[in-house]
């Protein structure tokens, strides 16, 4: 085995600014031993910066794990842009896109990166780092979807009506992330890795999303369809 040169991990270390350092460093520390339990010494070590730095740049602990999980969010969604859509494109390809987005950024399939695990552990245990990182981040993707599905449905839905929507699908592609050990015990392996894998999933919450909206038939399968389409399906013309 081949040990890693001291002095060029050094000389990499020094390439990246000092905040920039603090940051991935408290979030990959926060992300494995939650906000307690790291500490400022730990960080700053592994940043290869001295103790006062974190003051100078941030403040406070608190500060610093704020910025932290702004910061991996930020990795995460730079790691997995959103599709960028040219004028004319259907809101039935948005809307695959969104949910595949989603569902890539969320699950980070195999070991989850860091980023993932760290706001997985504010979704779950959420602190003031959530409501900033909502105000920054999510509501802006939240509110594109929901402009999603408004296009989907042509007007013809409430706001409320379409947030409920936006939310069901948001909670689909969570469910894999927050209980996907679960889902493996639940579901045959083979099928998992067939049927539960990126492509099928974003496939399945999508066509889910448009059959509640009434765009497609309750089920997919044609055996299975009922005889009458329902009220708001005939009216949009589905």
């Amino acid at each position: 085995m081949v040990l890693a040169d001291p002095s060029a991990r050094a000389e990499k270390l020094a390439a990246v600014e000092p905040r920039e350092r603090i940051l991935s460093a408290a979030g990959r520390e926060f992300a494995e031993r939650g906000y307690e339990a790291a500490t400022i010494r730990d960080i700053c070590l592994a940043a290869g910066v001295n103790l006062a730095a974190v003051n100078y740049y941030f403040g406070d602990k608190q500060r610093l794990y704020v910025e932290s999980v702004k910061h991996a969010h930020q990795q995460r969604a730079g790691q997995v842009p959103l599709p960028e859509w040219t004028a004319g494109t259907p809101p039935q390809r948005k809307l695959r896109d969104f949910v595949g987005n989603l569902l890539e950024r969320m699950l980070g399939f195999g070991e989850p990166p860091w980023q993932v695990r760290l706001m997985m552990r504010e979704v779950l245990h959420p602190t003031d780092a959530c409501r900033e990182l909502v105000e920054d981040y999510v509501r802006p993707r939240f509110e594109l979807l929901v402009s999603i599905l408004d296009e989907l449905v042509d007007g013809q839905f409430s706001q409320t009506e379409l947030r409920r929507v936006a939310l069901s699908i948001i909670g689909q592609c969570f469910l894999y992330r927050a209980a996907g050990d679960v889902v493996g015990m639940l579901v045959p392996r083979e099928e998992l890795k067939s049927h539960h894998s990126l492509g099928p999933l974003a496939d399945h919450v999508t066509g889910y999303a448009l059959a509640a909206l009434g765009l497609t038939p309750p089920l997919a399968r044609a055996s299975l369809q009922t005889t009458a389409a329902p009220q708001h399906a005939r009216k949009m013309g589905s």
